[in-house]
């Protein structure tokens, strides 16, 4: 999609084309399949540029262009593909541009003069491109709704750190954090192709994407190491958070408003077991404390097992754990301290 975004040489060439009320094939990648299946047409190989593609699109034929689209190697081809090939498009041009896709591999562009559309065939996929006001519009759309899930997620999160520090965590309270995390992340995700699509013009808006995510995905991982099972009698071996992760990317998006799916997919039980009290470990809290290295974040969380035990810690009962000496123990007791203060009055005030 890169290589079709608006202020890229080939969108210049597609659009050209567009303006000029003519239709093209394009082939991006040329090897020993494109070439067993062209005929006719005439060898060039000469670097690419928006007006070269606009003319030879006036012949009859396909253009052949090199993998990173910087080079033109044949036009006015006729390209034969396996007729076998299943296709649900009904034009010629469209036709041969599926067939050609997914027998290839490689991404064929076809340019339509009655429908003034680009089309984009990836394997078995079809895209059409968009012009980038309509694109924007939906992005613009896209970043409002994240705007309000972030603000959401960052009242969840800030009701979990409090609950934390008194230590009144149930299921539900991690399942509504994760769940939180998950919605924008999908969101975010959505917002990328945006951004992809859109080319030049969508600096803004992945700046302000940027702004927004910040810190996200670390904020997952961290959730799911503070209250992943970590195995026994009953499990006998614990999974990663990557692995439980991915088992939240894959539910549906009717499940994830489900906060009894999400605590199942965390293993963290059904929906008989929502109010259960939950312990965190402490990497959520201890990750926000200024300088302190993740190895010794590690080294205090295995010392100590618990946030509550943490939070109880005197500095001579953080300096017993490797690494962490008089300074970083004043350090980490100052800065749990502040954490837990301030948590509690955004809770309550």
């Amino acid at each position: 999609m890169s290589y079709v975004a608006p202020g890229t040489p080939l969108r210049e060439g597609l659009e050209r084309i567009l303006r000029g009320r003519t239709g093209a094939l394009v082939v991006l990648g040329h090897d020993r399949i494109v070439e067993s299946i062209s005929t006719g047409g005439f060898a060039l190989d000469v670097g690419f540029s928006a007006t070269r593609l606009r003319e030879l699109a006036k012949m009859d034929g396909a253009v052949i262009l090199d993998k990173e689209a910087t080079r033109i190697m044949r036009a006015a081809v006729h390209l034969m593909p396996d007729p076998t090939i299943d296709t649900d498009e009904a034009g010629t041009r469209h036709r041969t541009a599926d067939r050609v896709a997914r027998q290839t591999g490689l991404p064929v562009i076809s340019v339509s003069q009655s429908m003034r559309t680009i089309a984009l065939y990836v394997d078995a996929q079809r895209r059409v491109l968009e012009a980038t006001g309509e694109i924007l519009s939906r992005a613009n759309q896209a970043l409002a709704t994240l705007e309000r899930y972030k603000l959401r997620l960052d009242e969840v999160s800030g009701a979990l750190s409090a609950l934390e520090i008194e230590d009144l965590v149930t299921v539900r309270d991690v399942a509504a954090v994760a769940q939180r995390l998950e919605m924008v992340t999908r969101i975010a995700r959505e917002i990328e192709d945006y951004v992809l699509e859109l080319g030049v013009d969508g600096r803004l808006l992945s700046l302000q994407l940027e702004e927004l995510v910040t810190g996200v995905d670390v904020e997952r991982e961290l959730v799911v190491r503070d209250y992943a099972p970590l195995g026994g009698p009953v499990l006998a071996k614990a999974r990663s958070p990557q692995d439980l992760l991915g088992e939240l990317g894959r539910l549906s998006a009717f499940d994830l408003v489900d906060i009894a799916a999400v605590a199942r997919a965390l293993e963290l039980g059904n929906g008989e077991h929502l109010d259960a009290a939950l312990s965190p470990r402490g990497f959520r809290l201890l990750a926000k404390v200024p300088r302190l290295p993740g190895a010794v974040v590690e080294r205090l969380v295995e010392h100590f097992g618990t946030l509550q035990k943490l939070l109880a810690a005197t500095i001579s009962d953080l300096q017993a754990v490797d690494g962490v000496g008089e300074l970083r123990a004043r350090s980490v007791r100052e800065g749990l301290s502040r954490l837990a203060e301030s948590s509690i009055l955004e809770r309550y005030v």
